[in-house]
């Protein structure tokens, strides 16, 4: 494949410096650009359009990663993203993975705002209040992605959904539904509650069953999940502002379940529910 630009041999070029920046919160932030590394991430890019038009809008590829990704590079063109070919230096220095896969795109923010989520009448959503961990953020989007959510809402003391470690475990599904950030917590849940949603806090030590919940048909209408911090999960005055707290129950030895795995079983169970009570809520009709 012709380069579209000459090799970036050096890792002091302008625009490899620009991309390197993208791995810090505060240049992030300024430039409202972030980074996707990896084939996966670099397609579901180049196929997203936002309000500002398309979401790739620059390309960094290895030569040989060109050549065995050449649908992807060509995807990047027909969005209109500049494609550099670069040497595995200048690929390593942009990444931020031990073993990077030759690819790495520069994306403009996607997040929507809060009032467009609510606008939209969601019957599923997932809301991370303090949740610290960008692979656990990542991770639970890519579960509310695939149970069908309607939107993710990441609280104003949560992670950055743009976190490059957010955007891996993601694996694509942040292009594919709606993100609010940034979003005070009492807002987030008032704002669901006004909208129809029911909000449930997910909790240990709730002192509501979920199998109890899904038995008695409580769970097929609109619903928000509330997942906390890691490692302290919700605290009182948060799961204070919910209609009900909601434990996953344990059946064997296991002291509990991580935040990823609970979020997973919540939404799913919600997914389940919702599609008796209203009919079939596939991934592909979403």
């Amino acid at each position: 494949m012709p380069p579209a630009t000459p090799e970036l041999i050096s890792p002091r070029s302008p625009r490899v410096a620009a991309a390197r920046r993208l791995a810090k919160r505060n240049f992030r932030g300024k430039e409202r650009l972030f980074l996707a590394e990896g084939p996966q991430a670099v397609r579901e890019a180049a196929g997203h359009r936002g309000g500002d038009g398309a979401t790739l809008v620059e390309l960094f590829a290895t030569l040989e990663a060109a050549e065995r990704y050449a649908d992807i590079v060509g995807e990047a063109r027909d969005a209109g993203a500049r494609v550099h070919l670069a040497s595995e230096q200048v690929i390593a220095d942009i990444s931020t993975t031990v073993t990077p896969q030759g690819l790495v795109g520069v994306c403009r923010f996607l997040d929507t705002p809060f009032e467009e989520v609510l606008a939209a009448r969601p019957r599923l959503v997932a809301l991370l209040a303090n949740v610290r961990d960008p692979g656990n953020a990542g991770t639970v989007l890519r579960c509310a992605d695939a149970a069908g959510a309607e939107a993710v809402v990441l609280t104003d003391a949560s992670v950055d959904v743009y976190n490059p470690k957010a955007v891996r475990a993601s694996v694509g599904s942040l292009f594919h539904l709606p993100v609010a950030v940034g979003v005070p917590v009492e807002q987030a849940v008032e704002g669901l509650r006004a909208a129809g949603v029911r909000v449930l806090a997910a909790d240990g030590a709730g002192d509501r069953d979920l199998d109890d919940e899904l038995d008695k048909g409580t769970m097929g209408g609109p619903t928000a999940w509330v997942f906390g911090n890691e490692a302290w999960g919700l605290p009182e005055e948060t799961r204070a502002l919910t209609d009900a707290v909601v434990r996953v129950p344990i059946h064997g030895k296991a002291e509990s379940l991580n935040l990823a795995t609970a979020a997973a079983v919540c939404l799913y169970a919600s997914a389940r529910a919702q599609r008796a009570a209203g009919g079939c809520r596939s991934v592909t009709g979403n």
